[in-house]
């Protein structure tokens, strides 16, 4: 069975280790914040001057003063801070984030990814994640496996227009785990009940498969 947004959260969710800064992108990235282990401290980071992100807030609880880079509204934790892009940046530049998190349109097998633009759309510019893939020691992308074409967007090479070139260290889909090494995408996990073969059959690029597949555990 696919995954949905929120098991795609809840599965990259474990990647969080004790300690780590964290960057959540737009789109499904930002759900990871309300499955992190509660038990390690982890500090969320929004490109937009805040750090100390904690859950998105119930309904009724909202304050259209305090967002994230995406414009939702969030929460913050005891001790959270706010500050100014510029500051918000030179963090990002200077490589203090651990992990950055972000949703993508396309994957390609040498780490590549696109996930800013689609040609005659319109839109505002790249925004952070320029900086986000430039700077980012480990980038894992949250985003589904097909488009709604049923095409795969895990892909030999890239179509789209790129936002940053061999970065990606992994890719979480509604189907599968997927590491990018030096040889190609290696399948790690799959969802449960879902087969190799649908995986095979849902992906583009070349996978890489040792031994038996695990599924998923969350």
């Amino acid at each position: 069975m696919a995954l949905d947004k929120n098991q795609i959260a809840k599965r990259i969710a474990k990647e969080v280790q004790d300690g780590y800064y964290v960057n959540l992108g737009i789109g499904i990235p930002t759900l990871v914040a309300n499955y992190v282990r509660t038990d390690i401290s982890v500090e969320f980071q929004s490109e937009n001057g805040v750090l100390g992100m904690g859950p998105f807030p119930f309904e009724g609880e909202e304050d259209a003063d305090i967002i994230n880079a995406g414009k939702q509204t969030i929460t913050t934790l005891p001790g959270a801070s706010f500050f100014d892009s510029a500051f918000s940046f030179g963090m990002i530049r200077a490589q203090k984030v651990d992990l950055t998190i972000l949703g993508a349109m396309e994957v390609a097998e040498n780490g590549d990814i696109a996930n800013w633009k689609i040609p005659g759309k319109m839109v505002k510019g790249m925004g952070g994640a320029m900086d986000l893939v430039a700077s980012a020691e480990n980038i894992i992308v949250a985003m589904m496996h097909v488009n709604k074409a049923g095409e795969s967007k895990i892909l030999k090479k890239c179509t789209l227009p790129l936002t940053g070139v061999g970065c990606v260290k992994k890719v979480v889909t509604e189907l599968a785990v997927l590491e990018v090494t030096p040889n190609g995408f290696k399948l790690l996990e799959r969802a449960p009940g879902v087969s190799v073969d649908e995986i095979i059959q849902a992906t583009e690029a070349e996978l890489i498969i040792d031994g038996e597949v695990p599924e998923m555990v969350f």
